[in-house]
């Protein structure tokens, strides 16, 4: 047996934090994900690989049937290894049969963007799992992890999308988000990748009148999906990163990094790195070059 399957990686353009307490967002599956490979080899247990972008391998172990058959370890993992084997025993506890699919099978995971860019590294992995299991991904989500599942969304649709959650459930709109000002919207990355569930950590400790802010944060995103002008966009994601910056009492990252940008500049996900979206600007590539951020991408290079 030769299987594969792919997940997008994915960018939160509206919505960060609030989608986690039911504010509807607005997400981008990406052109850039992760493959996974599933070939049979000679002799017992699972042999896991993780290739990156470049196809180099960074991590490399095996598990055998007697640990994926224990119960999934509760509370934070340790490391890499401890992470995956939650995930995989969380697949098991989802559909028992899934034990035997692992043994005696290699799999092979594929990175196609660096792994410190943040678009999505563990949702595409918990995705094509979930695919290889035949089991819900947002429940292996919640399970092993945490966060609102936007990030699954993207890892399975291939255009933008609106994402809420109503309860416990994901609901997901397809929407048709291209403006005609994509040409002057950058993707820059910070050159340092921000945990999410730190950021995630800080809004729940902070956020105050949270009815009013999910109201506002969603009212933009409706705005934001049918805007057709740059400066209209930029208003709108002004007032969300006013808005934001209020709420979780952390300094818009123009104010921090550059104050002297012409254009706008947002957060994207977790504040404080990764990516940013930068538009309303001469010279983006340059300016972001010359401040040392070489990493920049089109809007029409990365989103779907």
């Amino acid at each position: 047996m030769n299987v594969s399957y792919h997940s997008n990686g994915k960018l939160l353009l509206t919505g960060e934090y609030a989608v986690l307490d039911g504010a509807l967002a607005l997400g981008l599956p990406c052109r850039l994900g992760q493959g996974l490979n599933i070939r049979e080899h000679e002799g017992s247990g699972l042999i896991w690989q993780s290739l990156d972008h470049k196809q180099q391998c960074w991590f490399e172990t095996k598990f055998e049937a007697t640990e994926l058959m224990h119960t999934a370890p509760q509370g934070r993992t340790r490391d890499i290894r401890d992470t995956l084997l939650s995930i995989l025993q969380g697949a098991i506890a989802l559909n028992p049969d899934f034990l035997n699919l692992l043994q005696g099978h290699t799999a092979t995971a594929t990175l196609e963007f660096p792994r410190d860019w943040g678009l999505g590294s563990s949702s595409t992995l918990i995705n094509n799992i979930a695919q290889w299991a035949g089991v819900d991904a947002y429940t292996l989500l919640w399970n092993t992890f945490s966060g609102s599942g936007y990030d699954i969304a993207c890892a399975q649709n291939k255009q933008p999308l609106t994402y809420q959650l109503k309860g416990r459930k994901p609901i997901i709109d397809l929407v048709q988000f291209d403006p005609p000002f994509t040409k002057d919207l950058f993707f820059v990355h910070l050159n340092r990748k921000q945990n999410s569930r730190e950021g995630i950590s800080q809004y729940k400790n902070v956020v105050t009148n949270q009815q009013h802010f999910l109201d506002e944060i969603s009212t933009i995103t409706r705005a934001v999906v049918v805007c057709r002008d740059l400066s209209g966009f930029q208003e709108l994601l002004l007032r969300h990163e006013a808005l934001l910056s209020e709420t979780i009492q952390c300094q818009r990252i123009q104010d921090q990094l550059f104050p002297d940008f012409k254009g706008v500049i947002k957060s994207l996900g977790a504040w404080g790195g990764d990516f940013v979206l930068a538009m309303g600007a001469d010279q983006i590539s340059e300016y972001f070059i010359s401040k040392g951020y070489t990493t920049i991408l089109s809007y029409n290079e990365l989103v779907l």
